[in-house]
């Protein structure tokens, strides 16, 4: 049996979707335990590109089962949307599973999720405006619409109606915006409440009777350990957790249920939105490793900020991920940039920073201190063997295993799953 959560180990977009691919092969349950169509994976299997936003990796495998957990909000749009986009591929999705404790985003969340961004100005956070911080508000307040609610035409039609009163207000008189008309949201959404129907069930008990049962279980990270709501880099995080501890909460099961705890992360950092990088690269090599790297969104296309790789980061998500192996990808991307940085600590105010700074107001007075170490000119993306890659590569690597205190199981040299070497 083996029961592993899979992580990113900085501000998201560390390309897990091939790392999830690989181990969703040999995996019979994955689950999605936090998040809504905010996060995305690509994965490129036989040739074939998929972008998947809220259902699991493991859909590309036939008798695999893929859960949405309690703790993901759903666009029922969007998750119809995507489900018809991976039957129109060939595959099934009849081993699809949501929770029925699973909150649903609605039309007024998205609206209000662009009308806050727009209201702040220059101070916004940069949420990708999909209505997910103001479902999560929902969740919070206990306002919000669960799929046990919205598969039932009744009680979804009285919640809906009670929440659009108080949600019209707030939009026209608060934000300046338009009404939403009940009539049209209901009779729209009951169709996808209905199509759903057959999918829903008590999530946390599927899979805890799939780990007692001795199956092989992947809990699939969204976003990356930066992002989390509560040890983040505050505002400027999502609305969840993707840290490990968030699988016990968005899945329902106990943290003891987990044998292993996987973290992704790129050979160097990025991130989307808005906040303080303390290694990133505003100069010709920060578009360089964008460019060579296809540093864009997969939900939303947005340029991402590149900078060198910082072990402070990656040991701060060793620590509140309590990591058991790290998987680096994109080490093709380094290729031919010469002398490569990494960031081992943080200057401020003449002090030696080695852990991550709470405050992000402090972080911005942070200066990395960065060690050099010597790059690789050669291809490295046909490579099929660790042991066959260039000595500086592997130097690379010892070097990020020694200052974080976690083993590398996995090293990344290109975007397929066939370009993925064990160590």
């Amino acid at each position: 049996m083996s029961v592993t959560a899979l992580v990113g180990a900085q501000w998201g977009d560390e390309g897990k979707g091939k790392i999830i691919d690989i181990l969703a092969s040999k995996a019979n349950v994955v689950v999605r335990a936090q998040g809504g169509n905010n996060a995305g994976h690509t994965v490129v299997a036989d040739g074939v590109t998929y972008k998947l936003r809220l259902i699991p990796s493991g859909i590309l495998y036939d008798g695999t089962t893929c859960v949405i957990g309690n703790g993901v909000v759903v666009n029922p749009k969007a998750l119809i949307g995507e489900m018809n986009e991976i039957k129109a591929s060939g595959k099934s999705v009849d081993r699809l599973k949501i929770d029925a404790r699973a909150h649903i985003v609605l039309p007024y969340h998205i609206e209000l999720d662009g009308l806050s961004e727009k209201l702040r100005g220059g101070s916004d956070i940069g949420t990708t405006k999909r209505g997910i911080g103001p479902c999560y508000m929902d969740k919070a307040e206990r306002s919000g619409i669960r799929m046990c609610d919205f598969i039932r035409p009744e009680v979804f039609r009285e919640k809906l109606k009670s929440n659009l009163v108080l949600k019209n207000k707030i939009l026209t008189d608060v934000y300046g915006g338009e009404p939403l008309d009940f009539d049209e949201i209901y009779n729209e959404y009951v169709g996808y409440a209905a199509a759903l129907a057959p999918h829903v069930c008590d999530a946390s008990v599927l899979v805890y009777d799939a780990i007692k049962a001795g199956k092989n279980v992947l809990f699939e990270g969204a976003q990356g350990a930066l992002l989390d709501i509560d040890v983040g880099t505050y505002p400027f995080v999502t609305s969840s957790h993707p840290t490990a501890g968030g699988f016990c909460i968005g899945a329902g099961i106990g943290p003891t249920l987990i044998d292993e705890c996987l973290g992704v992360c790129k050979s160097y950092t990025t991130r989307v939105g808005k906040g303080p990088f303390p290694t990133e690269l505003d100069d010709e090599i920060g578009d360089l490793i964008r460019n060579k790297g296809g540093e864009y969104g997969t939900v939303t296309g947005r340029a991402r900020r590149c900078g060198w790789l910082d072990l402070v980061i990656l040991r701060f998500a060793a620590r509140v991920n309590g990591l058991t192996s790290l998987a680096v990808n994109k080490l093709d991307t380094l290729m031919g940039i010469g002398k490569l940085k990494v960031c081992v600590g943080y200057e401020k105010g003449g002090s030696v920073i080695r852990d991550f700074p709470v405050d992000i107001s402090e972080l911005a007075d942070c200066k990395p201190i960065y060690v050099e170490l010597d790059g690789w000119d050669e291809d490295i993306s046909k490579v099929k063997r660790y042991e066959d890659l260039p000595l500086s590569t592997k130097n690379y690597i010892d070097f990020i295993e020694e200052n974080v205190g976690v083993k590398v199981a996995m090293v990344g040299v290109g975007p397929s799953r066939e370009q993925n070497l064990l160590k």
